[in-house]
């Protein structure tokens, strides 16, 4: 009898759904559970299975949904599996489902606590009002349904270190999957993107992610002026026209570009002097991604990229977000570059996919 995969919810593109991506191509005999599926192409519909939120205006508005979602993942429909493996980065963990999946052993992979509600200092979402309020229940019941876990794997050191904080459970770490061999050779790029790389300043520093606030792009702006080099930030999102504003109050030459093709990232990755990672994330894909094009990183001392970035071999770490400005950031810019880049590529090894999928097998039963 086949497991049963459980996610969140299910979007075209994030880390999450690259540790959903694997789950599902190790196990190809077993559903996919998720709240809803925005992902319709990426995922094989047939397998996937969403709860009542998906026929809501609800599934668009993710903060108004969460003080239905843990009894929502407490009555799901009746499955028959021998286990499950829980994708969590807020309360896929709750899952239980109706007959004989009930008694099943439930595995859970955790991205991180909910932010949210355990550590809004890291997500600006986690101080509204609506989470606010519902924080201190939502608490309680997150930490109890934790303890239902068979065993518990983080995607990195950072992230165990918060579970045992916060739900008093030990737990191991497989590190997310990234595609570092894929990233070693450069992929062909259209016409155009050529003509943009063409385009691009002959030295800049890159920053890459969405463009919100937590992801702190406006350090990398700020960076960019204390290195007096340009700059290049490769998303979108609803900071565009704010980093747009500061990058000409600093003096700062700013080209954007909208959401890149993997290909096309990997191009600007190789491009930029260094990949600048200001923010403290649960793991953090894109440094990996960086390295294994060879791009030194210069990012921060707390976060999953203190795990991934290797200080003189790969990167530069920084203690304060204010050392992202001034001398401080110049030193740190003179020591990345002067990294071998070989080396650099190498160190990402121990993040690829193949890795991954050793690790889960010898984890999550046959």
């Amino acid at each position: 009898m086949p497991g049963i995969i459980v996610h969140e919810w299910l979007e075209r593109f994030g880390g999450a759904e690259n540790v959903v991506d694997r789950f599902a191509a190790l196990y190809p005999q077993a559903p996919i559970q998720a709240l809803w599926n925005d992902a319709p192409g990426r995922f094989d519909p047939a397998r996937v299975h969403e709860t009542w939120l998906a026929r809501t205006p609800l599934r668009r508005r993710k903060a108004l949904a969460l003080p239905f979602q843990p009894s929502t993942w407490r009555h799901l429909g009746a499955q028959d599996a021998d286990w499950i493996v829980c994708s969590s980065h807020l309360f896929a963990h709750h899952a239980r489902f109706a007959g004989p999946a009930r008694d099943a052993p439930k595995h859970v992979y955790v991205h991180t606590p909910a932010r949210y509600i355990w550590n809004p200092e890291l997500d600006d979402r986690g101080r509204s009002a609506t989470v606010r309020a519902a924080a201190p229940a939502l608490r309680a019941i997150d930490r109890s349904r934790a303890a239902e876990a068979a065993s518990m794997m983080a995607n990195s050191v950072a992230v165990r270190d918060r579970i045992r904080e916060h739900w008093g459970v030990d737990a191991g770490v497989i590190h997310p999957p990234v595609d570092v061999t894929g990233l070693r050779t450069p992929a062909p790029l259209t016409a155009e993107e050529d003509a943009l790389i063409d385009g691009l300043p002959s030295e800049f520093l890159l920053g890459a992610s969405r463009f919100v606030p937590y992801k702190r792009l406006d350090a990398v702006v700020r960076a960019g002026a204390a290195a007096a080099l340009p700059v290049v930030l490769a998303g979108g999102g609803p900071e565009r026209d704010a980093l747009l504003a500061l990058a000409r109050q600093h003096g700062v030459t700013l080209v954007l570009v909208d959401s890149p093709s993997r290909a096309l990232l990997g191009a600007l990755y190789r491009r930029s002097i260094a990949y600048v990672f200001p923010a403290v994330e649960d793991f953090g894909i894109m440094p990996v991604e960086a390295m294994a094009t060879g791009t030194p990183v210069i990012g921060r001392t707390t976060g999953g990229v203190a795990e991934s970035v290797q200080e003189g071999v790969s990167g530069v770490l920084i203690d304060e977000l204010g050392g992202f400005e001034g001398s401080e950031f110049r030193a740190a810019l003179d020591r990345a570059a002067s990294l071998d880049r070989a080396a650099i590529a190498a160190s990402a090894l121990r993040f690829d996919t193949a890795e991954f999928d050793r690790a889960v097998r010898e984890w999550l039963p046959a």
